[in-house]
């Protein structure tokens, strides 16, 4: 280990990458501790402290949020972006051209979801500012209904978007991996330090809080090692190409397909769609229809984070998801073309539709595995946390959610990819 990091750190390219990367994640911190100009932010605090949907999309924004940061959205209309703009490319002819061309197409693509994104985070600003300013006994922003004091608040949050992006971005070209990933890694490892101190105190005040904050412990560890090995698994189809040899196994190539092909974004689709009742219950609990006030009782309490309802919808929604996003990006026929061009084929299946058949029942299979096991990762603390309170156990907040786990994993491989491809690249420099 220790002469691995050596080596790393006699690179003077990912030495200067790396100091680049935490250059910008410090500033990155840094911005999240300036609030909105004139935000009351005890109230703010307030209402995190005690609405525990509210609290999830906190720590997914590094704790902006709570702050009534500038980066109060923090990167969500981004990822909205980016995945409309995906979802468009399989409707719009243009953008599955340009996904075709290359590195160009993708500069193209880029372009129009940083674009996108900009309205995106101006009309979500106000949706999210009068929730919260909806949800606190003291106005958090006064005057709120000054047409130009809300729409400065607007332009503030929304400027504190474009530039996370922007810092993305600088870290994309001239750091460590996606610059993206990074900034959703720091925001949501650095509310870690906060939930274990928090964990630490309430067992040390109250001994019954000792056995279940062990228990997360184990359980986060556990999660992440199985993470760790489902993320790296993969179905490896043979290809054998004609003119070449079969004498060895070596001479044979394969097509991987991940277990876990979408990633994250079922997890984004799902928590988007099964919070939404909940959070416009919240938004509509102080309307002056009483039959308003009856339907937004009815949204809260039924899909009340933890509750049946919202488990078995969150679950559904996860493993739906996943077929529909992988349905999207993956592209059997496009894959058997390929391979069919370059001579190739799978032993015992013709080439063309036979071939993208066979590889579309094992990417369908592969999804039902992955899908479920995102869908357990997702709600397993949740129904930890709501079998220690049903046992009278006593319970801890999670120092991780299971989502949250899933996209430190995957930055973190993506991180030691991304490095050990550079150390390659300088050792095999050292020959020129």
């Amino acid at each position: 280990m220790f002469s691995y990091l050596k080596q790393i750190w006699n690179s003077k390219s990912i030495r200067n990458k790396i100091l680049f990367t935490l250059l910008i994640v410090a500033l990155y911190r840094l911005l999240t501790q300036i609030s909105v100009p004139g935000a009351d932010i005890e109230a703010i605090q307030a209402i995190f402290n005690k609405n525990q949907i509210l609290g999830v999309f906190s720590i997914l924004t590094g704790g902006s949020a709570d702050n009534f940061s500038i980066l109060l959205m923090g990167l969500s209309p981004y990822i909205n972006a980016s995945i409309i703009i995906q979802l468009l490319t399989v409707v719009v002819p243009k953008l599955d051209d340009l996904k075709k061309e290359g590195e160009s197409g993708q500069k193209k693509i880029n372009s129009y979801t940083r674009w996108l994104t900009l309205p995106l985070a101006f009309f979500q600003s106000y949706g999210m500012i009068a929730l919260l300013n909806s949800q606190s006994q003291i106005p958090i922003i006064k005057d709120i209904g000054d047409p130009l004091t809300i729409i400065t608040t607007m332009l503030t949050v929304t400027a504190g978007t474009i530039l996370l992006v922007w810092l993305g971005e600088q870290i994309t070209e001239r750091g460590i991996s996606n610059g993206i990933s990074i900034l959703i890694f720091t925001s949501i490892i650095s509310q870690i330090p906060q939930m274990l101190g928090q964990g630490l105190f309430l067992a040390q005040a109250d001994e019954s809080k000792v056995i279940p904050f062990v228990i997360m412990l184990l359980l986060t560890i556990i999660l992440t090692t199985v993470i760790i090995l489902v993320t790296e698994a993969q179905r490896r189809i043979p290809i054998t190409y004609a003119g070449r040899g079969v004498r060895s196994g070596s001479d044979q190539s394969h097509l991987p397909i991940r277990i876990n092909q979408a990633g994250m974004i079922p997890i984004i689709f799902a928590v988007s769609l099964v919070s939404f009742p909940a959070i416009l219950g919240q938004f509509l609990m102080r309307a002056e229809s009483p039959w308003l006030r009856q339907m937004a009782e009815k949204m809260t309490s039924l899909f009340q984070a933890g509750g049946s309802i919202y488990m078995i919808t969150y679950f559904l929604l996860i493993i739906g998801f996943t077929y529909f996003y992988v349905s999207i990006v993956f592209q059997p026929e496009q894959v058997a073309e390929n391979i069919q061009k370059r001579g190739g084929y799978i032993p015992g299946i013709r080439p063309g539709k036979q071939t993208a058949e066979y590889i579309g029942k094992v990417s369908n299979r592969l999804n039902l595995f992955g899908g479920i096991f995102l869908a357990l990762v997702a709600i397993l603390p949740i129904l930890i946390q709501g079998l220690f309170s049903s046992l009278s156990i006593g319970s801890v907040p999670l120092l991780i959610s299971g989502a949250g786990m899933i996209i430190l994993v995957g930055t973190v491989l993506e991180v030691i990819r991304r490095i050990n491809a550079q150390l390659i690249m300088h050792d095999y420099n050292k020959f020129y």
